[in-house]
């Protein structure tokens, strides 16, 4: 039987996702939390592998298991064996070619940046905090021109380890509310490090280095080395939604809901 759920986590303690030696990290969490309900081990497989210091609201895995439970029981058993900063929001059986990683057709990401001269304190760990006055209208102008499909060499980090770098943005918006900035991006999938990346380079047009025409010159330069952007820091990032075809019977997505929505 193979049974997918769906997941949230705060990663600011955690390696990553994936499981690593010596390192603390979401994966082993949950395997080792799904073994106790299931009595044997269970290994899980996710839509995306989410970095270091990364959150998710709405993290997809499938796993096998001859284990017969109670859909109730995969959810609520499985969080008593996990620590608070991790749970299951949902289970689903679904048939045996159900892929969570390859079977997804789009992934959305959020990225929040707490912008005022202050630093936070309840938000740490959980926004990105950016003194410099930020201009969201330009920041979203230069967000267009990466919409589409194209060669993202110029957003991929060292280390990505992608066939190619051609993916497929099918929306990225950046709004303000109040003190916070929005940065939404929905693909179909993503190179390591491209959100942090793009935001990075969305952060020079909004502090007023570049116009927002420069984010295109990126583009089309397919070099990390080319530009100014940086990595910024993954603490102000959030996997939102996975999206399957209707025929896998993967319950929908709810719209990102932060904490930080409310402030």
């Amino acid at each position: 039987m193979r049974i997918a759920l769906g997941i949230e986590y705060d990663g600011t303690r955690f390696s990553g996702w994936q499981r690593q030696a010596h390192a603390i990290n979401i994966q082993d969490h949950v395997e080792q939390a799904l073994s106790k309900v299931a009595d044997q081990p269970i290994q899980v497989i996710c839509a995306g592998r989410t970095d270091a210091g990364v959150h998710a609201t709405a993290q997809v895995v499938h796993f096998d298991t001859g284990a017969e439970r109670a859909l109730r029981s995969w959810v609520f058993g499985t969080n008593s064996n996990l620590p608070s900063d991790i749970a299951v929001q949902w289970a689903q059986p679904v048939a045996d070619d159900f892929h969570a990683r390859f079977s997804a057709r789009r992934r959305a990401y959020r990225f929040v940046i707490l912008n005022r001269p202050v630093r936070p304190s309840f938000l740490l760990n959980r926004v990105l905090w950016d003194f410099r006055q930020l201009d969201a209208a330009k920041m979203a102008d230069g967000a267009r021109h990466l919409v589409g499909q194209h060669d993202f060499s110029s957003f991929r980090g060292i280390q990505c380890q992608a066939r190619h770098a051609v993916r497929e943005i099918y929306h990225l918006s950046v709004r303000r509310d109040g003190q916070l900035l929005y940065i939404d991006v929905e693909a179909n999938a993503f190179l390591h490090h491209m959100v942090r990346n793009i935001v990075g380079v969305l952060l020079e047009v909004g502090v007023g280095r570049q116009p927002a025409e420069w984010v295109r010159e990126v583009l089309r330069q397919r070099d990390r080395n080319s530009h100014r952007g940086t990595t910024v820091p993954p603490h102000g990032l959030y996997l939102t939604r996975v999206d399957y075809p209707a025929e896998w019977g993967i319950p929908s997505s709810a719209p990102p809901i932060l904490a930080v929505d409310s402030v």
